[in-house]
């Protein structure tokens, strides 16, 4: 498969994950942790230059997903764990920070 071709189809599966559990109390649990060790795998098929170069928003969008999870299923839970192994920089502070701009936006 053509880097391109994983590097959007991983941050479509991140993005996707992250407005399936946010503001949920109740979720797919059989699908859940599936989706996630999917995404796990995947994150670790990308090179170290791909990451590179999009981590620190990949950061924000799995680090809101945490946030969602974790008022659910707590700090610890597996689930959560995996997904923060895929984090290196600072989580957001909320599943509602979208503070950091986007290339295509407009100042």
């Amino acid at each position: 498969m053509h880097l391109y071709t994983k590097i959007y189809e991983f941050a479509a599966s991140a993005g996707a994950l992250e407005g399936y559990v946010y503001q949920k109390e109740e979720m797919d649990m059989k699908a859940l942790p599936k989706w996630v060790d999917n995404l796990l795998a995947a994150y670790k098929d990308l090179p170290s230059e791909a990451l590179d170069a999009f981590q620190s928003s990949l950061d924000q969008t799995i680090g809101r997903a945490i946030r969602s999870l974790t008022s659910t299923l707590g700090e610890e839970h597996e689930t959560v764990m995996r997904l923060k192994s895929m984090v290196v920089g600072s989580l957001p502070d909320s599943p509602d920070d979208f503070q950091k701009k986007k290339w295509f936006q407009k100042s």
